[in-house]
């Protein structure tokens, strides 16, 4: 199957309500276009350097999604042309995104990565956490972002009980976040949670936002 037919292949799966992130990182542009050509707009990469580069080179109504882990020494590259953020993890990183976003004019969207994963080596946020960071004062000062939803990353495991678990968790956190009065830079509508391996059991645990790649790309 070629990447525009596996790209159909999963569109047709997904439900309206469901935005798809081709995640391409560390496939060569040809590989970008074949997907772009088959009407796909959105792209997910985890290297801030690749991610500029292929922006540069492509077609500019591409909507970039930084989907990897971000150092802040690294936000100022991406800062022009980012749409999306994924894994925000900590108030320092937020303060530096709006600063080069205040920089270029801009006002950059971002999601608030949980920790929902039994792991250790995968980052984000537990609930004192990002109550602590929505309630300080510096977060009510950010004008040139927007929270516009949470992102996590499940346990890697073959547990779909376990997998389901934890997605409900961060659904319920979401839908707690959704009843907090909406300000300027905060506006919950993404769920963005489900890769290649279990983004249906996602769906059906309240995801709005799929990242995949394999099942698009093929394997690395």
């Amino acid at each position: 199957m070629s990447i525009a037919q596996n790209l159909l292949k999963i569109k047709s799966s997904l439900p309206d309500n469901v935005t798809l992130v081709a995640v391409s990182k560390t496939k060569p542009i040809s590989d970008l276009m074949q997907a772009y050509d088959a009407s796909q707009r959105i792209f997910g990469e985890n290297k801030i350097q690749e991610m500029a580069e292929k922006w540069e080179a492509m077609p500019k109504d591409i909507q970039w999604h930084m989907i990897g882990h971000v150092q802040t020494n690294k936000v100022k590259f991406m800062a022009p042309f980012v749409s999306l953020i994924h894994g925000v993890d900590s108030l320092k990183l937020l303060e530096e995104i709006n600063k080069q976003a205040q920089k270029n004019n801009r006002i950059i969207n971002c999601l608030l990565q949980i920790h929902i994963a039994e792991e250790e080596t995968k980052f984000g946020l537990d609930e004192e956490e990002l109550n602590e960071i929505l309630v300080s004062e510096a977060f009510k000062e950010m004008k040139n972002i927007q929270i516009v939803g949470l992102m996590g990353m499940a346990t890697f495991t073959d547990n779909k009980e376990q997998i389901k678990k934890e997605f409900k968790y961060l659904k319920s956190i979401f839908d707690y976040l959704i009843t907090k009065p909406k300000t300027q830079n905060l506006e919950p509508k993404t769920l963005s949670i489900g890769m290649s391996g279990d983004y249906q059991l996602a769906i059906e645990c309240g995801s709005t936002m799929v990242r995949i790649g394999s099942s698009i790309f093929g394997g690395r």
